[in-house]
């Protein structure tokens, strides 16, 4: 079957745009459709010197893919001609546009999964416009509570907690929270990992996981309790464990995924094992999302010196879970 995925490169002064055309030179089984401005596409191209020939995206045809140096484009208009490597505040809501684009395809069942390029946070609030990340955008998107997770080979690490100053976590760490995020991470690891019987280990919050109290009375209080009622609804879980001496081959060699309490607890970790072929993916919404690993990388755009490992394997994540995600409602 061939799947139809979305594809938003992001800031179009970044990378993204150059991921996209590279993704180009290369055959692809699926449609894959790039939701950004045609004319940028096209300048960008020139510049990198690849070929590129430009099939305007019709939502009424047939799924197929597309031969090397093609590319599917759904046309969204920028506000201003962008410079590689220029940020440019005009064009932050055409991020969010084609944001939206991706997001409303994928509600509609036009698309399986959208892959989404890196943004620049900072841009799109110098707009005056309150964004947090990809994350946070898409749940309030799709009505939906969010899970962060990030991938690298085997190793898959999702997050308690999100985006939040370190100050704030502590408070954040609840019993709500935790039963909210695993039963998403375990039902997710199944319908769209194909795996059956998830093992998930967790951390615990606070150096040595509080060290039985003597370093802080979370894991006592609340996180462990919190798992001893997630197993008898019969999840398999481990933990709370010390982040320092989890993240080793003795734990993780029996473990489909680990929950991390914060973010730099556990992606230091995973992007050490894998950047530039980690992939970022949301669990707990209505679509499929993954994403790259990296930034916008400006000093990089349109010079060709960039590695695209990331994007492969944002892609060819989000086509295996929508495949898995079809097998498992079959």
């Amino acid at each position: 079957m061939t799947l139809r995925i979305a594809l938003t490169p992001g800031e179009p002064a970044g990378i993204g745009p150059d991921l996209a055309l590279m993704l180009a030179q290369s055959v692809r089984n699926h449609e894959i459709v790039v939701i950004a401005n045609a004319a940028m596409l096209a300048e960008r191209a020139a510049a990198l010197k690849l070929p590129l020939a430009i099939r305007t995206f019709d939502s009424n045809a047939t799924p197929l893919g597309d031969a090397a140096g093609s590319l599917c484009v759904a046309d969204i208009a920028l506000a201003t001609p962008t410079t590689p490597g220029e940020l440019n505040v005009s064009n932050a809501p055409y991020v969010l546009q084609c944001l939206d684009k991706a997001i409303a395809g994928c509600l509609s069942g036009n698309y399986a999964a959208m892959v989404t390029g890196p943004i620049h946070k900072g841009i799109i609030n110098d707009a005056n416009i309150a964004f947090t990340g990809h994350t946070e955008y898409l749940a309030d998107k799709t009505d939906a509570y969010p899970v962060m997770m990030l991938t690298a080979d085997t190793l898959r690490v999702a997050l308690a907690t999100t985006h939040l100053p370190l100050s704030k976590v502590a408070s954040a760490i609840t019993s709500e929270t935790i039963t909210k995020v695993l039963t998403i991470l375990h039902t997710e690891l199944h319908s769209r990992f194909a795996i059956e019987a998830p093992r998930i280990l967790v951390c615990g919050l606070n150096p040595h996981a509080g060290e039985g109290g003597h370093l802080g009375m979370e894991e006592i209080n609340i996180i462990e309790p919190t798992l001893d009622t997630l197993r008898q609804q019969g999840m398999n879980l481990i933990g709370p464990l010390p982040a320092d001496t989890l993240f080793t081959p003795q734990h993780l060699d029996k473990a489909d995924a680990v929950l991390a309490m914060f973010h730099d607890q556990g992606l230091p970790v995973l992007k050490y094992a894998g950047f530039g072929k980690a992939i970022n993916v949301t669990l707990g919404l209505p679509i499929i999302r993954t994403s790259v690993d990296h930034g916008t990388a400006l000093d990089k755009a349109a010079t060709g010196a960039i590695d695209e490992g990331s994007l492969h394997a944002a892609l060819g994540l989000a086509i295996d879970m929508a495949e898995a995600e079809l097998t498992t409602t079959a």
